[in-house]
């Protein structure tokens, strides 16, 4: 077992990768986790119609830092609305093949489906939910009052995923990426989440919000609880978002 990760390095080399789906002419995975189509979702603000305060790149990139206290005070649907686009914003679908998006991903295939833990947000109830990227809007996966405290269980029991604003959830829907790239899949979903994750933390310093990159929790357990197989859809990251302590909002 301690050898592990070197051979996960050395088979993932270019010479060591089997022959893609993709190469043997096998249909495409869809570019998105199918939902039922029933049910209540929240129709999100529109991205163009948002307006966010002006903050210098440099700025925000210089100080921009981890932040697990947060106030009270709530997001805005807007606000939400924002951070969302900004991490899995669709540009442009190129179906069935890759999607263009705010945030850089490996030939586009952008293989991450998105979950929040939604703890105060103006106008939507405490609970888990899904991001739609496709249309930008909320799926409701479980309200009940327990949920809040399974995540913080299952991220080795941080009080800060329970104090947070909004922690967001994302996982790997492997074979989107693999069908690509084969075993090399493995090692360019974990660059594409740091991609994520940092445009989160950016616009996040945009409207007030501190972030906190969360890399420590148990695999199975957060797999449950986003109703997935922990193979081939896993948590692979996760990150906390709230007001700064005397921060006003947007």
């Amino acid at each position: 077992m301690q050898n592990v990760g070197r051979v996960f390095m050395e088979m993932t080399r270019y010479e060591n990768l089997s022959i893609s789906d993709q190469q043997q002419g096998v249909t495409p995975p869809p570019l998105e986790k199918p939902y039922p189509g029933k049910g209540d979702q929240i129709i999100l603000p529109n991205p163009a119609s948002i307006q966010t305060p002006r903050v210098d790149l440099r700025e925000a990139i210089e100080i921009r830092s981890s932040i697990r206290s947060y106030a009270r005070n709530p997001l805005t649907m807007s606000e939400l609305a924002y951070l969302l686009w900004q991490t899995q914003g669709i540009k442009e679908i190129v179906d069935p093949y890759y999607t263009k998006r705010t945030v850089p991903s490996a030939g586009g295939r952008h293989s991450f489906e998105m979950y929040l833990l939604i703890n105060r947000v103006e106008g939507v109830a405490p609970g888990l939910y899904r991001y739609l990227a496709f249309s930008h809007r909320l799926l409701p996966i479980d309200i009940s009052s327990g949920i809040a405290d399974r995540v913080m269980s299952a991220c080795l029991g941080q009080p800060f995923v329970r104090s947070s604003a909004v922690t967001f959830i994302w996982s790997c829907v492997i074979y989107r990426m693999s069908w690509r790239y084969s075993e090399r899949a493995y090692r360019l979903v974990h660059l594409d989440a740091g991609h994520v994750c940092q445009n989160l933390y950016l616009a996040g310093e945009q409207i007030g919000c501190g972030t906190c990159a969360i890399g420590a929790f148990d695999d199975e357990e957060m797999a449950r609880i986003i109703g997935a197989d922990g193979i081939e859809e896993f948590v692979i990251y996760l990150a906390t978002v709230g007001k700064k302590k005397n921060t006003g909002g947007m």
